[in-house]
């Protein structure tokens, strides 16, 4: 199959020991970032199984209505940025492991050390020893503080272990659900949202991007936080109403945020207001970059396309689509 993979920023994925999966393929990787449908629409024109890293690239119907060859979509996780109505209408396959139960220990790991970087102001220490100052603050240790995790899922749990091991009490706010599970597992269940925000010494979003969720924290729920509180997103950035941390920052409360995920990605823009907030620690969307968890996502990854081409399609999300499957004389090879 002639098969295409978008946003591969440093040319990662022929490093990985799964790409080999891919043998026998007709392979292109692309390793900038393109939205403009015309210059996509003509990359792509060959191709018949589509590799997207995320959401890093939206997949809508102006760009799927240009795409006669294209069989297969191939990723993982939530699929927001690609109109699954279209692909199906147009015969597409989608394929996305939603790895229920597996957790992403990258994002947990990576999501401890914004807490640590920004409770102990770790960047701005080190800034100052390369511009040959010594100490210029004093950071707040997190023993004995309380961390809020909301959303226990495969994430959240993991990242709560790690707030116990370091001596925390750990309140969780979440669906009924997770809430039962999270006081099985010895932990605290909020009993009120507001009471959540106010409490918390650190808060870690833990949420999956779906309607239901985007905006679900609001400017009041930040401004409800303590002046010394820290903010943490390693999950998505609607997660939280559109503008609202920004002016919280600037009115103090929460006191700090550690963000890893933004409104558009790739973020290349340095005047961006949020960049530029003394009180905000920004990385970019590393949270499952490593080289582990991409070995173990592309895999998965691969193995659908393979999949697919044996005739046994795995991880379809809209398994509909079989009954709009575009005919042989479309697609020779069926």
């Amino acid at each position: 199959m002639r098969v295409s993979i978008l946003d591969d920023y440093f040319d990662t994925l022929r490093t990985l020991s799964c790409f080999s999966r891919l043998d026998g393929h007709d392979v292109t990787v692309w390793t900038d970032h393109v939205q403009d449908v015309d210059i996509l629409a003509e990359r792509l024109a060959d191709t018949e199984a589509l590799v997207l890293i995320r959401e890093r690239t939206e997949i809508r119907a102006a760009l799927l209505e240009r795409l006669s060859k294209l069989r297969l979509i191939s990723q993982r996780s939530v699929y927001p940025h690609i109109d699954v109505a279209t692909c199906t209408r147009l015969g597409v396959v989608v394929s996305s492991d939603q790895h229920v139960g597996v957790p992403s220990h990258a994002t947990a790991e990576f999501t401890w050390g914004l807490v640590l970087a920004a409770m102990r102001q770790i960047p701005k220490q080190v800034n100052s020893l390369k511009a040959g100052d010594w100490q210029t603050a004093i950071g707040r240790t997190i023993r004995g503080k309380t961390l809020g995790i909301y959303g226990y899922g495969r994430i959240g749990q993991v990242v709560a272990g790690y707030g116990r091991a370091f001596g925390m009490d750990v309140l969780v706010l979440g669906r009924p659900s997770s809430m039962a599970r999270a006081e099985t597992d010895g932990l605290m269940a909020a009993k009120s949202k507001r009471g959540f925000f106010e409490t918390c010494d650190i808060v870690s979003l833990h949420l999956r991007m779906l309607e239901e969720t985007r905006g679900i924290v609001t400017a009041d729920d930040l401004a409800s936080m303590k002046p010394s509180a820290l903010l943490v997103n390693t999950s998505r950035a609607a997660l939280i109403e559109p503008g609202a941390l920004v002016a919280a920052l600037r009115a103090g409360r929460p006191g700090m945020a550690a963000i890893d995920v933004f409104d558009h990605e790739p973020l290349r823009d340095p005047s961006d207001p949020l960049l530029n907030l003394d009180n905000a620690l920004c990385t970019p969307h590393l949270g499952y970059v490593t080289r582990e968890e991409w070995e173990m996502q592309f895999t998965g990854i691969f193995n659908q396309i393979n999949a697919f081409e044996s005739g046994a399609a795995i991880n379809v999300v809209n398994p509909e689509v079989f009954d709009q499957i575009r005919s042989p004389a479309q697609h020779p090879n069926g």
